[in-house]
């Protein structure tokens, strides 16, 4: 069976938010993941580093400043696919590829694009799988990151 039409618009639709990211917020990740490069804390220190400024580790992309135009919520995915019995929500995976170092000061613009959602029958049941694209792009238009993210939802 198909999935309906409310479930298939979502396929191609594009949400954006800006992320800022500060000093204090990239220092206080690397601690609370246990990472003591002074890459991520120490100006002076980073200053002289091949980068010439404190970098973000990877993974940490700052705050979100605002939320961007989207012709259609993304966040209604959700709860289109929960009306359709697909209620139950688990992380399928990310692929991240890191192309170039965040910096402190840096404006990320974080674009998310539904690539696909398929529905698939196993041994459980039915589940629909959505397949997302997400890349961020700093303020000088560079490609920092890009991530493939998948999320599975089950029946229930």
């Amino acid at each position: 069976m198909p999935l309906p039409a409310g479930i298939t618009k979502f396929i191609g639709q594009v949400s954006s938010t800006i992320y800022e990211v500060e000093k204090g917020a990239v220092a206080r990740f690397a601690e609370a993941v246990g990472d003591p490069n002074p890459l991520y804390w120490d100006e002076e220190y980073a200053r002289k580093s091949r980068y010439g400024a404190v970098i973000a580790p990877p993974g940490f992309f700052g705050w979100p400043m605002r939320r961007g135009e989207s012709s259609d919520d993304l966040k209604t995915l959700v709860s289109s696919l929960a009306e359709a019995g697909y209620g139950r929500i688990l992380d399928g995976g990310i692929e991240w590829e890191f192309l170039k170092p965040i910096r402190v000061g840096d404006k990320l613009t974080v674009t998310s694009t539904v690539k696909n959602i398929v529905e698939r029958s196993g041994k459980t049941g039915k589940a629909v799988f959505a397949f997302r694209e997400i890349i961020y792009v700093n303020q000088n238009n560079e490609t920092v990151t890009r991530a493939r993210q998948t999320t599975i939802h089950l029946v229930g």
